[in-house]
């Protein structure tokens, strides 16, 4: 693993950028299982999948995170709403729509 700085060729920022993508996609993997694991626990107290407190409080979370790690927390906010809505869709699938739910 090679820092950014010290990155002499394209072919060594190429394979670090690879060598994250992968971890990237390791890490998305992971929150989905807890994404599956919460569906279940949604249908068994019968929750719907979006909840619109918690979207907004992941936001927030993502846009601390963002200016601790010196990113615009507007480009990092849309990136999260795009998982959040994913991973809605991936709990829906589980639950079934939002809209066909008691309550």
């Amino acid at each position: 693993m090679l820092k950014p700085a010290d990155c002499t060729t394209m072919a060594e920022i190429r394979a670090e950028i690879d060598r994250l993508d992968e971890d990237l996609v390791r890490l998305f993997a992971e929150r989905a299982g807890y994404i599956d694991r919460a569906a279940e626990i949604k249908a068994e107290v019968d929750l719907p999948a979006r909840i619109g407190s918690r979207v907004e409080e992941v936001v927030s979370n993502v846009r601390a995170h963002a200016e601790t790690y010196g990113l615009p927390p507007e480009l990092v906010e849309k990136l999260w709403r795009r998982l959040i809505d994913w991973s809605i869709a991936r709990e829906e699938n589980k639950l079934g729509p939002d809209s066909l739910r008691k309550g």
